[in-house]
């Protein structure tokens, strides 16, 4: 399959479809791109029901102030209106609910800890709006996430780059994508800062210039998964599994029991219900033995991972060892390693230092440089 480089894509005059969630950052991108005289049309995804599970199971009855809600399309309509394009609400409720929901809730129950987001990006969100940006007569999108994309001559490959404001780098989110949507992406905030981005905004007019930026998955208020996993398991009229079980030391000790591993993550050392004489953190969980294991900090410490379901960007193939630094969390910072194939569809990476709380169901993202090289999901 060929991709266009992209100076043909900057250089048409064909329509771009901005994915608008209703925050800041979509908004002004939209207004850009609209006053740099492209022809737009505004999509927003409709993902999740706010009020669906609302005052269930321990739920808050309100939902005010989460990405995705109604009031964001409210605010997403407003800012089409207000630059003069057309705009359309997508509901993909469905898909998410099968391919980002129940993946989070069974990755929860095995004892991993899922990201969302990256389910989301990767799985649903930039192929659905890749297709019906083309049913609505739009070859491109546009969206307001902090990243780069440029079309590499050498490799002629497309690179997916860390934007100039780290602070609000997403690119650990992104690394699923293929070539051919890169192709077809615009990020046009990745060379702006957030306070460059608020004050674009004024000077376009929009309303939320100072909207604050959403901290919650859209599905999760309060970040609270296991009340979220309570109530959307009584929603579906299953009970929660038991997969309450013993509370295990490293060397082996029982010291304890817990009401359910999806309680737990790697890393955590609050709510363990065990008293001793220095703090235990959670190393390991095992979803087949129902069992927590709990340790002293230094045991948190691995100095090497398996990545499977690996997608790579800036190289077609790893034949060889190669050098990258390695994100294991959105926060982490990048640190050295040597990554090389370690079997069908699977990396190995070995740290130069040990890295603390490496958690299976969170992805690792492989850098060179500003570039990301790929990354796949931690076993």
């Amino acid at each position: 399959m060929c991709w266009l480089p992209e100076v043909e894509l900057m250089n048409s005059s064909s329509t771009i479809a901005v994915a608008m969630s209703g925050g800041v950052d979509s908004s002004t991108v939209a207004a850009m791109l609209r006053a740099e005289g492209h022809n737009l049309i505004g999509l927003t995804m409709q993902l999740w029901n706010q009020r669906r599970l609302a005052g269930r199971e321990g739920m808050p009855e309100s939902v005010q102030g989460r990405c995705c809600s109604l009031d964001d399309v409210y605010d997403a309509r407003r800012v089409a209106q207000h630059i003069g394009i057309p705009y359309y609400v997508v509901n993909h409720e469905e898909r998410f609910e099968q391919e980002v929901v129940r993946p989070f809730v069974a990755e929860y129950l095995s004892g991993r800890t899922p990201i969302p987001c990256s389910l989301c990006n990767n799985h649903l969100k930039f192929a659905d709006l890749i297709r019906v940006a083309r049913q609505v007569g739009a070859d491109r999108i546009a969206t307001g996430h902090y990243a780069r994309v440029e079309f590499d001559d050498a490799s002629r490959r497309w690179q997916l780059k860390r934007p100039r404001d780290l602070s609000k780098d997403q690119t650990y989110f992104l690394f699923g994508l293929t070539q051919e949507q890169l192709s077809r992406t615009l990020f046009p905030l990745g060379n702006m800062t957030k306070p460059e981005v608020r004050e674009a905004a004024r000077r376009h007019g929009l309303a939320l210039a100072e909207k604050p930026d959403s901290q919650e998955i859209c599905f999760v208020p309060g970040g609270d998964y296991k009340r979220f996993i309570d109530a959307y398991l009584a929603e579906q009229g299953g009970e929660l599994p038991d997969t309450a079980g013993e509370l295990i030391t490293t060397s082996g000790e029982v010291v304890g029991e817990h009401t359910g591993i999806h309680n737990f993550t790697v890393g955590q050392r609050k709510g363990l219900g065990v008293a001793t004489g220095s703090p235990l953190y959670v190393i390991q969980i095992s979803g087949a033995q129902k069992q927590v294991i709990v340790g002293g900090e230094e045991s948190l410490y691995s100095q090497s991972l398996t990545a499977r379901r690996i997608n790579l960007i800036s190289v077609a193939d790893l034949r060889q060892p190669m050098r990258v630094t390695v994100k294991i969390r959105h926060r982490h910072e990048p640190a050295p390693a040597t990554i090389e194939k370690a079997g069908e569809d699977e990396i190995a990476v070995t740290f130069d230092e040990a890295q603390r709380a490496v958690t299976p169901g969170q992805a690792a993202v492989f850098y060179d440089e500003d570039v990301v090289v790929g990354g796949g999901w931690i076993a």
